[in-house]
């Protein structure tokens, strides 16, 4: 589905940019590369429209979250995903605001940010179960709205600012509402079926819990009372049925 996707990858470091193009390329991506922040405001406004941004944030003429600031004053609405070696939760916090889709750091592996792209260019997978998306492209469950286009989620109309594996997370609780839903297909959803991860064979359950516990803190600053994501002990999570009440 996203076989000849244009991509434009901004960041300074060579020896990234270079190793990222490549593994793009051979994953059968058009790359145009840019190692600077005004070139590519300049390369966006001037060539055919680009699928998708790869933005690193930390560049030293102009800095990620400025370039984004200016490609969303200058009606530039491309998705993006911002590239970064800082782990502290407030830029993912700030990126997200400025307009991102997500937010993906450098120490990952190629084959997290490569699922990370074909989710945005492809949408996520799973089958509609308890909830539907109505005819505008957009979920609604109780006070939850999810808009599918744009990988935004709203509760009770402000907006849960979720990164795009914890959109896609609450898309597949929300589609199977009232269901247990199990550790690995929660995390065969964000991952790839079969990947493995963590120590031992079910390494990958402590890898989800910690995605469902930011994610409720997410909904709890909009609500204190938000307790819609129920536990499961041993088998993984459910979105509580009856919420559509």
């Amino acid at each position: 589905m996203h076989m000849g996707s244009r991509i434009l990858l901004v960041d300074d470091d060579d020896m990234f940019r270079e190793s990222l193009g490549l593994n793009l390329g051979d994953s059968g991506f058009e790359v145009s590369s840019i190692n600077d922040g005004e070139e590519a405001l300049r390369l966006m406004k001037e060539s055919d429209p680009f699928d998708l941004v790869l933005l690193d944030w930390k560049m030293p003429s102009l800095s990620g979250g400025e370039v984004l600031k200016r490609m969303r004053a200058s009606d530039l609405n491309t998705p993006v995903i911002l590239l970064t070696s800082l782990s502290d939760q407030i830029y993912e916090e700030a990126a997200l605001q400025g307009g991102a889709v997500d937010f993906v750091e450098k120490s990952r592996s190629f084959l997290i940010l490569k699922k990370r792209i074909e989710l945005i260019l492809g949408g996520s997978k799973g089958e509609t179960a308890a909830a539907s998306p109505v005819s505008d492209g957009t979920i609604e469950y109780g006070k939850l709205t999810l808009n599918i286009e744009s990988c935004r989620a709203f509760w009770s109309g402000q907006q849960v600012d979720l990164t795009l594996t914890e959109f896609a997370m609450v898309r597949c609780l929300v589609e199977n509402a009232g269901k247990d839903v199990r550790y690995r297909e929660l995390y065969d959803l964000l991952r790839g079926e079969d990947f493995a991860a963590g120590q031992g064979t079910d390494g990958y359950r402590a890898n989800v819990r910690a995605f469902i516990k930011r994610i409720r803190r997410k909904f709890e600053r909009i609500d204190s009372e938000f307790d819609e994501i129920e536990t499961y002990p041993g088998f993984g999570y459910r979105w509580a049925d009856g919420a559509a009440g």
